[in-house]
């Protein structure tokens, strides 16, 4: 309960970015704090959407209009939506775009401004996706939310979830200790992400020049994506 206490009062009057909110475990982490921190400055919850209003009708109907947020509903009755409305900043865009894919400036510079901590939720959890698809959201799109975490200028935290093999290949208990900016699991990124972008890049320009249909294209990205 001590380390509970500690967690709501650092939440107390912070700006936090989630992305991926409408995923599983976004909208566990959203309902958990409108219901026992309301007093949260702001939520920037990162919903894929070409626009505004497409964001907003997919945090109504896919974050907002799931049973998980009943208790909450429950809890606030009425004022629910006032405390949506003064809480809850639904912002369009893409973490596979440089800037989150953010079109609007002012609140992009807002988010600069005002952001405590990151919490990086978005990802393909398709362990059999084509290799373009998964290097663009769980790779690049890692790198453009950790590169928009460094442009905030309260930045407190950045916390970015993954699978079970976000800890590489080690054995035995797991402790979360966090890192400092630049710091690896062994000290080396291990990974050459401009050479892997290109490698994906080649392959379906070749692919393409082939004249391959897009079926035989999605398997063959599917079959790179295993080789690497």
């Amino acid at each position: 309960m001590e380390q509970l206490g500690s967690i709501l009062q650092f939440l107390e009057n912070r700006s936090i970015l989630v992305t991926g909110a409408t995923g599983f475990l976004a909208k566990i982490f959203v309902e958990k704090i409108l219901r026992v921190q309301p007093n949260v400055r702001k939520l920037y919850l990162l919903l894929r959407a070409p626009d505004a209003k497409t964001a907003m009708l997919r945090f109504n109907t896919e974050v907002m209009g799931k049973d998980l947020f009943r208790v909450v509903k429950e809890k606030y009755g009425g004022n629910l939506n006032s405390l949506i409305s003064e809480k809850v900043k639904v912002v369009a865009g893409d973490i596979t775009c440089e800037n989150l894919g953010v079109k609007d400036t002012v609140l992009l510079q807002e988010m600069w401004k005002e952001v405590d901590v990151v919490v990086n939720l978005a990802a393909n959890t398709n362990f059999d996706e084509r290799y373009d698809v998964s290097l663009a959201i769980n790779t690049l799109g890692a790198k453009h939310v950790l590169n928009f975490s460094k442009r905030c200028d309260k930045l407190k935290v950045h916390i970015h979830v993954s699978t079970a093999y976000v800890s590489g290949e080690k054995e035995g208990l797991i402790l979360e200790t966090p890192y400092k900016m630049g710091e690896t699991l062994n000290g080396t990124s291990g990974l050459d992400i401009d050479a892997e972008k290109r490698l994906v890049d080649d392959t379906l320009k070749q692919l393409k020049a082939e004249n391959c249909s897009e079926e035989f294209i999605k398997s063959a990205m599917k079959d790179l994506g295993i080789q690497r």
